[in-house]
């Protein structure tokens, strides 16, 4: 490919006067819920259903005050749930807007990366491997194979080449597989050919998560139990207890209040949206919610060494040749032996490359070539053969002065290479030693090699394979890339969270391992080489995996089957990549995280997480991120069940017993009042727990609604209802008033709703760790304050004022249940 034109792209000020002309470069997507679809949803749920039915009850019994509030408080659930909504969908628009695919465009006669909404028509954009494309434009320079799939529905890919009227169109959304170029943006959005048919690619429908899913089914049967009770208690209380039919049938609609909890899907939407949202706070993007689940859960971590564990800043750090080394940092004069090797070097390398060590190569060679007769400008790539999984090297051919004549230049792995050049036993193993040493310092290894071919007279063909030339071994190049600073502390942070770490790299396994003591990754010797993991059944993969930690040499196809083998292994397992070929990989992990700076669109839209930063550290933050909310649904899910408990109870025991009504609809919905923002923001809020990453990854099986979560909340709500419930009947015993006795319990409930967030959260936190906890407290007390002193809410709630008595009777039961619930704590923390 010939030098990249003088393309200076367009002015900041024409590009922003086309975006108002053109509109923002994006197709038709799902639009943000409007306030009447919301409204309609509200008025869809069985909670509302049952307050406007009770509603209608307390007007046909004459009970106006009760029925106003109900009726009103129609107006609040509404009001709740568009804030909720809010909240959860402005996090997923700003998920959204940092998943937008980004672009490259010269403008001001530089390269700047730019949101493909932000492409207008007469933009140059520079498209390298693994580019979504994004826009309809036509290719001025270079050479691209593009996957167009998506338009034509062929899967080979189509090549383009810049000047040909047929073979120079490109279209948005395509994808570049192979090649770099220029291209000028023709149309853009609608205008595009993949607007004209209509299809919605800039956004993506967000699929409910397993969670969701098992809460549904879950609360499907609690449904089914709140009708069987309710209607045992119509009956009761109409039969047994001789009260009308409405009444009857009003007990019955608060009883189905108290048993369903309501709670949880707000619980589940709204963690899960803002968790992402916290995630991309530490520079880590969740393309898919679900992921938020599974980082809790990760047992096997596969991270890629280049640009993960390392710097990504990949420098010429050592030159070979002639059994002659060379080191760039402690000499500045590169010596005549070495001019041919980075001659040739460079010759194998694209002119405007995307690889971070071809990038080096070219530095490396402009600055120590550079006004010498070994730099070849002006030389005209006449073919080139790629990189291939059967030859892990590239040659490029150039014309020669005599006609028919060619110049070859090689580079490769360093065995490619050799392999190449035909060489003797002795010499061979001569470099293999040359590369194990440069390896065990850490440098990655190239091989560089060159050619003559003179072409048959009457034959156009180029020879089917690299092997067909004739080459000469001219030398190896050594590549430093130095490990990230913060790699070793996270990488002992997994360790003590029970997460195993593989590096798995295309690069040599000295290399490699080299790297991996580095950084603390392991200290074992063995490494795993890509062509012998093809000659394992899946049994002996892995038991080899067992004890090797680094896997060298890995093909694409190897990184996905050795992802399938760890999870047939009963493994929870989160990949990173960053190419094109990773992209299978990628989409069967469980979590799969692509690099944000480095990575190609195909991959980042394969994962599951985008790294913004490309750091290991962030991978680390995120899975304790991911820990945390899960352990805070956990949290939340026992509050609900260890809540809901009591107030079941002092619905169905006094009708049971005869006993005058202590709840009645009115109360439902004031503690559905408290109960809601307790769990979609206080819970949600909760700091992590210390141990957060001092301890194994839960089961991929743990859930929310196991029978020992669901346990424990309802035996802290058992022994609060029994406590209230002795609490109500020593106090009728004693000859107190119904509604004295309404009072005290009521109160006593409200309190005790305080002490079961305080025992459902990190032991070691009172009023620290959640900037909420005091908010909430205040904010209770000031409607318990409102209801006991405000005559007409006082009547409302057929409550009595408040006494001496009623005041130490409400705090004595508060006490026991506040001793009760913390003796329970301590029993539960040392099972």
């Amino acid at each position: 490919m010939s030098e990249k034109p003088n393309i200076s792209g367009l002015k900041t000020a024409q590009a922003q006067e086309r975006l108002i002309h053109y509109g923002r470069n994006a197709l038709p997507g799902s639009e943000p819920k409007t306030v009447i679809a919301l409204i309609v949803k509200v008025v869809r749920e069985p909670m509302f259903l049952m307050l406007l039915i009770a509603g209608l009850i307390y007007l046909a019994l004459g009970d106006r005050a009760e029925a106003g509030f109900l009726l009103a408080f129609v107006f609040v659930v509404i009001g709740i749930t568009l804030a909720q909504e809010h909240k959860t969908q402005r996090a997923l628009e700003s998920l959204r807007d940092l998943s937008a695919p980004r672009a490259l465009v010269i403008r001001d006669n530089k390269e700047i990366r730019i949101s493909s909404q932000e492409v207008v028509p007469g933009d140059v954009m520079v498209l390298h491997e693994g580019d979504r494309i994004a826009a309809d434009a036509q290719l001025v320079q270079g050479q691209l194979s593009v996957d167009e799939s998506l338009l034509t529905g062929e899967s080979v890919s189509v090549d383009k080449s810049a000047g040909l009227t047929d073979a120079c169109s490109l279209f948005a959304s395509t994808v570049v597989t192979k090649g770099v170029g220029l291209a000028i943006v023709q149309t853009t959005g609608i205008a595009t050919a993949v607007g004209h048919i209509g299809q919605s690619l800039a956004l993506t429908d967000e699929t409910p998560s397993g969670l969701q899913y098992s809460s549904r089914t879950f609360i499907r049967s609690l449904t089914i139990l709140a009708i069987g009770l309710a209607s045992v208690l119509v009956l009761v209380n109409w039969v047994w207890n001789n009260h009308s039919i409405l009444k009857s049938l009003l007990s019955g609609i608060a009883l189905s209040m108290a048993i369903l909890p309501e709670e949880i899907p707000v619980i589940l939407t709204v963690f899960l949206a803002l968790g992402a949202w916290r995630i991309s706070k530490i520079k880590v993007l969740t393309r898919n919610i679900t992921a938020v689940e599974a980082l809790g859960a990760i047992t096997i971590l596969a991270v890629d060494k280049t640009g993960t564990l390392t710097q990504n800043c990949m420098e010429v750090a050592e030159l070979s040749a002639d059994n002659v080394t060379y080191s760039v940092r402690e000499e500045s004069e590169l010596p005549e032996t070495f001019h041919t090797l980075v001659e040739f070097a460079m010759l194998a390398t694209p002119v405007d490359p995307f690889d971070p060590m071809e990038k080096a190569i070219h530095l490396f060679g402009y600055t120590r070539l550079s006004g010498t007769e070994h730099m070849h400008d002006d030389r005209t790539l006449k073919f080139q053969y790629e990189l291939s999984p059967d030859i892990l090297a590239m040659t490029h051919v150039y014309c020669d002065e005599k006609p028919s004549l060619y110049l070859l230049a090689t580079k490769g792995a360093p065995e490619a290479v050799a392999d190449l050049c035909h060489l003797s036993v002795s010499q061979l193993h001569s470099i293999e030693i040359q590369v194990e040493q440069m390896a065990k310092r850490g440098l990655r290894v190239l091989g560089v090699a060159r050619g003559m071919w003179q072409a048959p007279q009457n034959d156009c063909a180029w020879p089917a394979s690299q092997h067909d030339f004739d080459f000469t071994f001219l030398g190896l190049v050594g590549f430093m890339d130095p490990p990230r600073p913060d790699v070793s502390a996270a990488i002992a942070q997994c360790r003590s969270a029970g997460i195993r770490l593989l590096m798995i790299t295309g690069d040599h396994p000295q290399t490699a391992r080299s790297i991996a003591q580095q950084v603390g990754l392991s200290e074992n010797a063995e490494v795993m080489l890509g062509d012998e993991i093809s000659t394992l059944n899946d049994d002996d993969l892995l038991r080899r995996l067992e004890t090797s930690d680094v896997c060298a040499r890995m093909k694409p196809e190897q990184k996905l089957r050795l992802v399938r083998v760890l999870q047939e292994g009963g493994n929870i397992v989160a990949m990173t990549g960053d190419g094109v070929n990773d992209a299978p990989a990628l989409k069967a992990a469980d979590v799969g995280i692509a690099m944000g700076e480095r990575g190609t669109d195909v991959a980042r839209e394969s994962a599951a997480l985008v790294l913004l930063d490309d750091s290991f550290e962030s991978i680390v933050a995120a899975i304790s991120q991911g820990r945390r909310i899960y352990d805070n649904i956990i949290k939340a899910t026992r509050f609900t069940f260890a809540v809901h408990v009591p107030i079941i109870a002092l619905m169905l025991v006094p009708a049971l017993m005869q006993w005058p009504d202590i709840l009645q609809p009115v109360h439902i919905v004031l503690f559905e009042l408290l109960i809601d923002p307790t769990c979609a923001i206080v819970f949600e809020a909760e700091a992590a727990a210390l141990n957060v990453m001092n301890r194994p990854p839960r089961s991929a099986s743990l859930s929310p609604f196991s029978v020992k979560n669901v346990s424990y909340g309802s035996i802290q709500g058992i022994g609060v209802a029994l406590i209230l419930l002795v609490g109500y009947a020593l106090l009728r015993h004693n000859g107190w008033d119904e509604r004295d006795l309404r009072l005290s319990v009521f109160t006593a409930l409200i309190f005790t709703l305080f002490f079961l967030v305080l025992v459902n959260r990190d032991s070691r936190f009172i009023f620290k760790g959640n900037p909420w906890i005091v908010t909430m407290f205040g904010g209770v007390s000031l409607i318990l304050m409102a209801v006991l002193f405000v005559p007409f809410l006082r009547e409302m709630l057929k409550f009595t004022p408040i006494t001496l008595p009623s005041f130490f009777a409400a705090a004595t039961m508060v006490i026991i249940s506040g001793i009760w619930l913390k003796v329970l704590q301590s029993i539960h923390q040392k099972v």
